[in-house]
């Protein structure tokens, strides 16, 4: 569920008077990761690995309440419930989008993340969420890059983590995340809050 909510009667009313009309509102943050948990998990429960990443997101952005609130348009909206984001390759050799619904149960994540992105891929139509905050992620997995700013097209606010491959250094698997988010819906320290959060779900693995 969303509902529209008055800025001023919330935790973001100066954010919102101070970057709502910037040209530029969007910030991202780089972090580090050391995923060697996710990659043993994967390896022995037969998981995919991006799953376990994208199930570790919604968990540490569900701690956040900055997530549950976004700028759509000229509004701020406060919904009850998040989704994260994944690309998925389909049947044409094109990409589509896939929103998967958030739960804390990692079984049952998981077996939506299965059910949906198949279905996306043979359908080659984008699954879209439309009643929960989604934060948007895009792997690319095949290539080792040192980070990514994502585009602000004005229309989609929604916060967004890009990764590439992953790299094992000595007795660790580290990969190098980007954090783009709207400055209206969080600031810097709720955003390096959240990813601190990532690492900490990531370990608990």
């Amino acid at each position: 569920m969303m509902q529209e909510v008055n800025p001023e009667e919330t935790s973001r009313a100066f954010a919102f008077a101070t970057w709502m009309q910037a040209p530029m509102p969007m910030v991202t943050l780089f972090r580090t990761l050391n995923v060697s948990p996710l990659r043993r998990l994967s390896r022995r429960k037969g998981l995919k690995f991006n799953m376990l990443l994208c199930w570790c997101i919604g968990c540490a952005a569900s701690q956040v309440k900055e997530f549950y609130m976004l700028p759509v348009g000229s509004r701020l909206v406060h919904y009850d419930s998040i989704a994260v984001n994944t690309i998925v390759a389909d049947s044409r050799g094109e990409v589509s989008s896939c929103d998967i619904p958030f739960s804390p149960d990692l079984s049952c994540f998981n077996d939506d993340y299965l059910r949906l992105t198949r279905q996306v891929a043979e359908t080659c139509r984008n699954h879209d969420i439309t009643d929960s905050m989604v934060i948007g992620t895009s792997a690319l997995a095949a290539y080792e890059i040192d980070g990514a700013v994502g585009m602000y097209s004005g229309i989609f606010n929604n916060p967004f983590l890009i990764w590439g491959r992953y790299r094992r250094s000595w007795f660790r698997t580290l990969l190098t995340v980007s954090f783009q988010f709207h400055h209206t819906q969080m600031d810097g320290a709720h955003a390096a809050r959240f990813l601190d959060l990532l690492q900490h779900h990531i370990n608990r693995l």
